[in-house]
C-alpha cells in the first residue's frame, strides 16, 4: 500500500504546512511506510493529481486530503470509479464537516490515519449545467442552497479581511444574511415527485449532517444507508426564521412541532432541481453558479479511511 498526503497549501490559512510536511514524513519512515506527499498550486489541482496516479497503476493505494471539505471532494472526485483506492481525510481547513460524522475518531492523528481500516460509504452524483458547463461529479457530505449557501458565500469574502477568519466569519457571514434574509427560487422534485414550486428560504441534499463549520442542518442523515436527506424551509417573514435558526443550527428544529407547517425532511434516492431564477449551489463548501442539477445517491461506492483508535 502506497500513501499519498495531497495538501492544499491555502487550508487553515496557509499555516503550519512546513512543520505537516515533517510530521508526515516522520511518521512514514517510523512506521516503514511508503509515502509521498504532494503540495496543490491551484484549485482543481488535487483531483487532477490524484487521478493521473489512479490511472498509471492499479496497486492498493490510499490518498488523504490535508485540507478542508474541499480538499477532500477534489481527491474524491479524483479517485472515484478506481479500484484498489482508499480516501481520508486529515483536517487543516476551517469547516471539516465530513469528519464530524464520525465523531469518536481523531482525524489529526497520522499514524492512526496510517493504521486505518476503510468502511464502505455512499457518495452522491450530481449532474448538470455548474459554472456554465456540464458536469457528472461526485459529492460525500452535502449541498446547499439559498440561506446556507449565502451564508457560506459572504464568510468567504469576509475571510479576506484581515483578523476575521474561522467561526467568527461564519458567524457574520449568517448575521449578514439574516439581515437581507435571502434564499432562493426553486422547483424540487424528489424521487419523481414534486413537492416544491416557488421561493424558500433553503434546501439542503446530504449524506452527512453537518455543514457550516458544525451547523446540524441534516440531523438524520447517515453516510452509509443508501439514501440521501434533503430539507426545505419554506419562504417565511424573519420573525419567523430568526428565533428557529438556532434550532436549525443545532439540529433540532425538525423535532419541534411548532415548526413543522414550515420545514420539512425527507429521505430519498434521487433529487431534481430546477432554478425559477439564478442559482447558487455549495458543493462542499465551495460555491458556484449552477442551472438544472440532478442528485442521486451511489450505496457504499468509496472506502472511506477510518484512523486507528488507540486504546
Amino acid at each position: 500500500m502506497k500513501y499519498y498526503f495531497i495538501i492544499n497549501p491555502m487550508a487553515g490559512q496557509g499555516k503550519g504546512i512546513e512543520k505537516l510536511k515533517k510530521s508526515i514524513s516522520d511518521t512514514a519512515q517510523e512506521l516503514n511506510k511508503d509515502c509521498e506527499i504532494y503540495i496543490t498550486k491551484s484549485v482543481g489541482d488535487g483531483e487532477c493529481y490524484v487521478n493521473s496516479i489512479c490511472k498509471a497503476n492499479n496497486q492498493p493505494k490510499s490518498f488523504i486530503a490535508c485540507g478542508g471539505d474541499g480538499t477532500f471532494n477534489e481527491v474524491l472526485n479524483g479517485a472515484y470509479g478506481f479500484e484498489n483506492t482508499y480516501i481520508g481525510v486529515l483536517p487543516s481547513g476551517t469547516g471539516n464537516d465530513f469528519c464530524r460524522n464520525f465523531a469518536d475518531c481523531n482525524f489529526t492523528d497520522i499514524e492512526a490515519q496510517f493504521k486505518g481500516s476503510p468502511t464502505p460509504c455512499d457518495v452522491i452524483c450530481y449532474k448538470g449545467v455548474v459554472n456554465g458547463r456540464e458536469v457528472t461529479k461526485y459529492c460525500a457530505n452535502m449541498f446547499n442552497i439559498g440561506f446556507d449557501c449565502n451564508a457560506a458565500d459572504l464568510t468567504a469574502k469576509l475571510k479576506q479581511y484581515p483578523l476575521i477568519s474561522g467561526s467568527l466569519a461564519y458567524l457574520l457571514g449568517v448575521l449578514g444574511v439574516m439581515i437581507k434574509k435571502k434564499g432562493a427560487n426553486l422547483k424540487i422534485e424528489i424521487d419523481g415527485v414534486e413537492v416544491h414550486n416557488g421561493k424558500l428560504l433553503l434546501t439542503a441534499i446530504a449524506n452527512g449532517c453537518f455543514c457550516g463549520g458544525g451547523v446540524k442542518s441534516n440531523p438524520y442523515a447517515k453516510i452509509n444507508d443508501g439514501f440521501m436527506d434533503i430539507n426545505i424551509i419554506k419562504d417565511i417573514p424573519r420573525i419567523l426564521f430568526i428565533p428557529c435558526l438556532p434550532q436549525y443550527m443545532k439540529g433540532t428544529l425538525f423535532e419541534n412541532k411548532r415548526y413543522k407547517h414550515i420545514a420539512i425532511t425527507k429521505q430519498c434516492k434521487k433529487v431534481i432541481v430546477t432554478p425559477n431564477e439564478k442559482m447558487r449551489l455549495c458543493v462542499d463548501g465551495e460555491i458556484f453558479d449552477a442551472e438544472k442539477v440532478e442528485f442521486e445517491i451511489i450505496p457504499n461506492s468509496i472506502n472511506f479511511i477510518i484512523p486507528t483508535k488507540k486504546a
